[in-house]
Order: structure tokens, then C-alpha cells, then sequence
């Protein structure tokens, strides 16, 4: 089960090309897809409109794994989105695989989300009820079935209709036989951004895709805003809905790759900030800093420049282990966190190490590499952590456990620090993460205090 895990479960990615150069459209969302792999291994897609119909190819696996030359030359259109999927609503199947496309009676719609709709279950009834026969078990169907619903007044006022009844958090690429569109939810929770070609557009979850395709940031997609890419001109349509801005705090943390900037913030620098000022909340006595590869790097380096305590590698990740799903027995738990991470006992034995981390969902992880290391021969491990405790579970995209399974909900920090086996262990405060980003509001940070920005449907486990 995805709860035995030790980390929060990547989001999605979506991408998306105008370009009047028909037969680079598919290698420029190959590549995009590429540079967001990090968001969603479990499946890939790309769909591509020629002005007159719509093509596409989607499987299971990696983008490297799933296209080739052959694939890709097949793929020809001006216009493409692609998508990179981590399912947080429904099953890894092939057919749940974006993008989605569907025809209607104006022609074919192209769909690829990022995220989760907390009301996606009351509107796959509603539709049911009216005689709507489903594919697929995703929500990312609903929206498409909602579009396709109100197609008559067009697919923009389409667009603004389903923003209307859709709750949670979205960002949309959605292409028809002759648009691009790009949609972003009322709170910003999800992100999107736009760049600009030599000879057409872009939209990508992240920057980072961007500078790979040699695209020109242009901004990030405001909140609540549809931005509409025809006749290789942009154009776009404000939200009338005023909403306190909350980008997901944990693309910062931990989603986002460092090199790209969201929102403004870029996101290496505010996890090396971070690191600083997590030394400065939580000093201690130390001989190296180490990092939990890769997100927990720059933090770490941050900890060890502002401590003044030396920064080495102590852990080695191996960069071709792919998603490591955990198996039922100990003994192969173990095994799968040292396919993904080795000690290095050079760099740790006889040591004080600091071990800084970007977060601690359930501790079995921390525990297992607190462990590795002091078997490796370091004299003492103490865990820095660059977010508050995980106490509540995410609705919006992230992956995240029932909240009785969340070791910062159940236990003190002294009880987690005893069940890591670590000699001593602090956590970055609510207001040492804010200050990292550069704001002091704007984000959605309802996994530590439950604070969410819309309702959200809780049970007896206070998990959907």
C-alpha cells in the first residue's frame, strides 16, 4: 500500500505546444515531459492536433521508456499537450493514462491535469445518473464529460462553466482541434506557467521545462486564470472570483526540481535558505553535514554554509533504482532503501553527522538511514528536518496517508526522535518556512495545520 512509504507521493506533470512547425511539436513535448519526469512515473502520454483531428500515444512507464523516434515522427500537429502521471485518483491502469481524449459533437477535447477535485465523486454521480457511461476511474473523465457538456456556447465558455463547478486543485492543459488552453485553479494550488518559442508558445508545470526546450519564460499562469493560445496569439481571461492565493507549500519543499521558479520563487534558494535558517533555529555540535539526496541538498548545503560545519556526501543515491515500491516484509523494506541510498562510510565513520531531510511522513525511512549510518560508524546522527511536522493529510493532489499513519500527528518530536534512533532531531518552525520563501502568506500549508483552503470531505480516519 502507498502508505508504506516514507515520502509524499509526486503530483502529475502536464505540458503543452503552439508551434507552426508541425513536425517538432512531439520531440518539444518528449522533451518537456522529460525535464517534469520527476512529478509522475507511473504512466505517459502526448496528443497532438493537426487543425483536423487529433492523435495520440500513452502507456505505462517512463517517457524514455514509453517513445521512440518511430512514435514521436507519427505525432504530427501544431498543437500538443503531453502529461507525466502519479495516480492520487484513480487506479495505475493504462486506460487512466492522460492525456484523455474524448470526442463531442464540436470535435475532440485532449485533457491533461495535475492534481485532485475534492467534489470529483458527486459530479461523477450526477453524470451517471443522466446516462453518462465512464471509461475511466479518474476525475480528470468528469471534467472532460463537464466541458463536453456545455460545448455549445463554445470551449472557452465551456472552460469558464466547468471552473465554476469543479472544487480542489487543477491545473489544466486542454487542447481542441485548433486551441491550446491552459487553466489554473481559483486558490493556485497547482502550478503553471507559460513560455514563449521562436515561432509559437508553451505551458509547463514547471520553468525547469521550459529552459529545456529552449522556451522563454514569459509568467506563471495567475490563479483562477484561462489563458487561450490560437492562431499563435495568446490571449487571456482574468478570474471575476477573488481567492487568497495557495501554492502547494510542498512544491518548494520538495516537489519542484531546485532549478525551477514558481511563482516568483525560485526553488533552490528557498530550500538553501532553508538550511540556514534551520542552523540557525537548531544548532548543534557536529563534524559534517550530510543531505537525504536530492530534494534535502541544497537545504543541507544552506545548514553547513551558515554553521560553518563542513558539507560532504554521506549518502550515495542511485540514480537508476526508478520508483522502488515497498515490499511487505521487513527484510525486503530494507533491502528497497538500499537500492535507492548507500552509505558513505568514508565520509561518516568516527563523525557527529547532521542529516538534513526536506520532511518525515511515517519515520521509517529516517529510522532505516539513521541506522545505516551509525552502522556505517558515525559516533552520532542528528536529523534536521526543513518542515514543520506532516499532521494532516493532503486532498489536492499529493499522496499523502490516512492521518493516523502520520508520525508527526501521533507522536511528540521527542518520541519520533526516539523512534528514528536519532541522538537528536528539530524541525523548521512555521514561520523559519515562510521566511525561506521570501512571503509570509500565499501558500497552502493544510498538511501541517490543517488549515485547508476550501472544505474538504473528512471521515472517521480524516481522509477521503
Amino acid at each position: 500500500m502507498f502508505w508504506l512509504d516514507d515520502k509524499l507521493k509526486e503530483e502529475c506533470g502536464v505540458f503543452g505546444v503552439y508551434s507552426e512547425n508541425k513536425e517538432k511539436v512531439s520531440n518539444l513535448i518528449y522533451f518537456g515531459l522529460y525535464a517534469l519526469q520527476h512529478r509522475g512515473q507511473e504512466s505517459a502520454g502526448i496528443a497532438v492536433s493537426d487543425n483536423k483531428e487529433v492523435d495520440y500515444y500513452k502507456d505505462m512507464g517512463l517517457v524514455s521508456e514509453i517513445f521512440n523516434d518511430d512514435i514521436l515522427a507519427s505525432l504530427q500537429g501544431n498543437i500538443g499537450i503531453g502529461h507525466v502521471r502519479y495516480s492520487t485518483t484513480g487506479e495505475s491502469h493504462v486506460e487512466n493514462a492522460q492525456p484523455l481524449v474524448v470526442k463531442y459533437k464540436n470535435g475532440t477535447i485532449a485533457l491533461a491535469h495535475n492534481g485532485n477535485l475534492v467534489n470529483a465523486d458527486a459530479l461523477r454521480e450526477i453524470l451517471e445518473d443522466e446516462g453518462v457511461v465512464f471509461q475511466t476511474s479518474t476525475d480528470t473523465e468528469v471534467v472532460a464529460n463537464l466541458l463536453a457538456r456545455y460545448h455549445k456556447d463554445g470551449i472557452v465558455k465551456s472552460v469558464k462553466k466547468v471552473m465554476e463547478l469543479v472544487k480542489g486543485a487543477f491545473a489544466f492543459a486542454i487542447m481542441t482541434d485548433n486551441k491550446l488552453i491552459g487553466v489554473r485553479d481559483l486558490y493556485g494550488l497547482r502550478p503553471l506557467c507559460i513560455g514563449k518559442l521562436d515561432d509559437g508558445y508553451v505551458l509547463a508545470s514547471e520553468s525547469c521545462a521550459l529552459d529545456t526546450v529552449g522556451a522563454e519564460f514569459v509568467r506563471d499562469v495567475e490563479p483562477g486564470e484561462i489563458v487561450i493560445i490560437e492562431n499563435n496569439e495568446l490571449k487571456s481571461i482574468k478570474s471575476s472570483k477573488w481567492c487568497r492565493k495557495n501554492l502547494c507549500m510542498f512544491e518548494l519543499i520538495y516537489f519542484a526540481r531546485p532549478d525551477s521558479t514558481i511563482d516568483g520563487i525560485n526553488v533552490y534558494l528557498a530550500r538553501s535558505e532553508a538550511g540556514r535558517i534551520l542552523a540557525k533555529e537548531a544548532p548543534v555540535d557536529a563534524d559534517v553535514v550530510i543531505s537525504v539526496p536530492d530534494s534535502g541538498t541544497p537545504a543541507a548545503i544552506g545548514y553547513a554554509e551558515e554553521s560553518g560545519i563542513p558539507y560532504g556526501i554521506g549518502l550515495i543515491k542511485n540514480k537508476y533504482a526508478g520508483r522502488t515500491f515497498i515490499q511487505p516484509t521487513q527484510e525486503l523494506r530494507e533491502q528497497g532503501v538500499k537500492l535507492k541510498l548507500n552509505v558513505l562510510k568514508e565520509n561518516v565513520e568516527g563523525k557527529r553527522v547532521v542529516m538534513v531531510d526536506d520532511s518525515i511522513v511515517r519515520g521509517t525511512t529516517s529510522k532505516r538511514l539513521v541506522n545505516m549510518l551509525k552502522k556505517a560508524g558515525a559516533k552520532e546522527v542528528h536529523v534536521r528536518v526543513t518542515s514543520p511536522p506532516v499532521k494532516y493529510p493532503c486532498y489536492f493532489g499529493i499522496d499523502t496517508p490516512y492521518r493516523k499513519y502520520l508520525v508527526g500527528a501521533t507522536k511528540t518530536v521527542e518520541e519520533i526522535r526516539d523512534m528514528i534512533n536519532a541522538d537528536s532531531l528539530a524541525y523548521i518552525s512555521m514561520d523559519g518556512l515562510l521566511k525561506s520563501t521570501g512571503c509570509d502568506k500565499g501558500f497552502c500549508l493544510a498538511c501541517f495545520n490543517g488549515d485547508y483552503p476550501m472544505e474538504v470531505p473528512l471521515d472517521g480516519d480524516n481522509k477521503k
